[in-house]
């Protein structure tokens, strides 16, 4: 890893492109790769082995929902950011936007995503770290912290983006490698007896990947408002409505419009079919081994009472491995922490460099000093990252609905901005400062299982008032602000070349003052429909492959080969159609 950040320095340091973006030459596979990368860290098993001890499989439509989130940005939303040209999708709010507010938007985001935010998806990250070093390697907290944050810490801010998307790539060969031998040996424990002592001892309900649809309050939380609300309404790291983060930066990176499409939808691919079922495996054979928190704490006594939740289980698993495999899923669990660290060092400094320190403190900053103040933001990242860690976190999920729950109903904003003229960055500072304001009220105001009803849950019912609350404030002060400059909209209308009904207005008014802003795609037919109609092709081809899959695990032959048949069927004919779309 440090010779892919020596070989990526001798051109990372030219300029601010080719730190952040490496250059804008990225071709589609490694970018994907690198995005699946990202999302596969060290806390990633973690949170999903917390979830299925809970809750069961079907628990997973927490984040299976988002597929969707994941469809809208390939085959809608890649293109327009990859013609936006914007160095960080927070520059964004100053082409779509007008006024101070815009301008306050970008610089305060830099901020609020860049460190508070990012800092505290890598503190979740470094705890699922310090668990696996405390369990696996008997490791002190601050050793584990140090151990595995200099490496990635050095690379990455010596080799910008490009070395930590070829980093990636390796990375998550040797992670994806390290997830199957562990659930190979997960289930070959004595305690659980191969697949088909696996599945004969673990409850049929904790096993079924669809909650029971008998029971409202089971369906209800787990499958219904993921679906029908969450994706759209959530703003989440790695699943934004719209695009955006780190995923909006590897679609900025690439070398075109194909290329952002391709790099997106190879990630949503392997990220939602490919990668769930080892950790799914090693979760179930744990409740079999580990059936109680306290046997966890018995066999490992020296663990801090704080770090002991279902989560923990993940690692426990991996000490009953055999001499030399134990070694090589610790590496991968090494790799997938890595991947993830550097991809948010490199993306939050570039927000505090580009979007703050260029833009508010030092606007004649040379490429040279930019990208030192990168290297330094970067270093700065990873020591508060850590004090996270090490002080305020305790396990992954807690930390999944903290950022959840903070986002809720902001999502709306991210999918409309592009296509809906009136939206302004008013709406987004009301939705911003509602939505964090109700965060703290339902987080830190209301006792715990207080909103629970007979059908929901205490959190689903906080999802759905934050969600409420922050959609309606921000329709308000959308019609009651002022909306941006026709200038401004005109200028964002020529360059991302969005159309649709929602821009009507800002076209007809255009034409009347004599300007044409539509030239490029004069007398074409809106591609809308046919976007959509790939998203739910999509949808159907990932989640027929992710319980075809699960089907071959489970012993069902039959429903996997039919399911492989319709994912087949179904990529035939999503090529068919993402043909028909244009791409500059």
């Amino acid at each position: 890893m440090l010779g892919i950040g020596w070989v990526a320095s001798r051109t990372a340091g030219k300029n601010t492109s080719e730190f952040f973006l490496g250059g804008r030459s990225m071709p589609w596979w490694l970018l994907g790769v690198s995005m699946v990368a990202c999302t596969f860290s060290a806390d990633t098993p973690n949170l999903v082995t917390g979830m299925v001890r809970e809750s069961g499989v079907a628990k997973n439509w927490a984040w299976w929902a988002f597929l969707i989130t994941g469809l809208v940005t390939v085959f809608i939303y890649a293109k327009l950011w990859r013609r936006s040209g914007v160095l960080t999708d927070l520059e964004f709010y100053e082409k779509r936007y007008s006024g101070k507010a815009a301008s306050f938007l970008r610089g305060f985001r830099a901020l609020y995503l860049g460190i508070l935010f990012n800092t505290l998806i890598m503190g979740t990250v470094s705890l699922a770290a310090i668990k696996i070093g405390a369990v696996i390697l008997n490791l002190d907290p601050y050793t584990t912290i140090i151990g595995a944050s200099v490496v990635v810490v050095i690379y990455a801010s010596i080799g910008g983006l490009k070395g930590v998307i070829w980093a990636d790539f390796f990375q998550y060969s040797i992670a994806m490698i390290g997830a199957v031998v562990a659930a190979y040996f997960a289930v070959q424990h004595e305690s659980v007896g191969g697949l088909v002592g696996l599945f004969n001892k673990i409850p049929a309900e904790q096993l079924t990947v669809f909650p029971d649809l008998s029971n409202p309050s089971v369906y209800i939380p787990l499958l219904i408002v993921p679906i029908a609300v969450q994706w759209w309404a959530v703003w989440y790291p790695g699943a934004e409505p719209g695009g955006g983060g780190y995923i909006a930066q590897r679609m900025l990176s690439a070398k075109d419009e194909k290329n952002a499409i391709g790099a997106t939808l190879l990630f949503n691919f392997a990220h939602y079919a490919l990668r769930p079922w080892p950790w799914i495996i090693v979760a179930l054979a744990s409740i079999l081994v580990f059936p109680n928190l306290s046997d966890i704490q018995a066999q490992f006594p020296a663990i801090n009472p704080k770090y002991l939740k279902d989560d923990i289980a993940y690692p426990a698993m991996l000490t009953l491995l055999p001499t030399g495999f134990i070694g090589l899923v610790v590496a991968s669990l090494i790799a997938a922490y890595m991947s993830t660290i550097g991809t948010h060092l490199n993306w939050g400094s570039s927000y505090v460099v580009n979007d703050f320190y260029k833009r508010f403190v030092n606007p004649n900053a040379t490429d040279k000093q930019q990208v030192r103040m990168g290297r330094i933001t970067t270093v700065m990242l990873m020591v508060i990252a850590s004090i996270f860690s090490l002080t305020f976190l305790d396990n992954a999920t807690q930390a999944f609905d903290i950022l959840l729950l903070s986002g809720a109903g902001t999502g709306a904003i991210y999918l409309l901005r592009w296509f809906w003229w009136r939206i302004s960055a008013w709406t987004e500072l009301v939705a911003m400062i509602v939505a964090t304001i109700v965060a703290v009220v339902l987080v830190f105001g209301i006792e715990d299982g207080s909103l629970a009803t007979e059908v929901l849950d205490h959190n689903t019912v906080r999802l759905l008032i934050a969600v409420g609350i922050t959609t309606i404030a921000w329709i308000v002060a959308t019609f009651a602000f002022a909306p941006t400059s026709k200038e401004v909209l005109r200028s964002f209308y020529r360059l991302t070349r969005p159309g649709g009904p929602g821009w009507k207005k800002v076209v007809e008014e255009a034409s009347a003052d004599g300007e044409i802003i539509e030239e490029k795609d004069a007398g074409k037919a809106w591609e809308m429909p046919i976007q959509i109609l790939c998203v739910f092709i999509g949808a159907v081809v990932i989640y027929s492959a992710l319980f075809a899959i699960g089907s071959f695990v489970y012993g069902d032959i039959l429903k996997g080969v039919i399911l492989s048949v319709i994912a087949a069927l179904g990529t035939y004919f999503l090529f068919k159609s993402f043909g028909k779309l244009r791409a500059d």
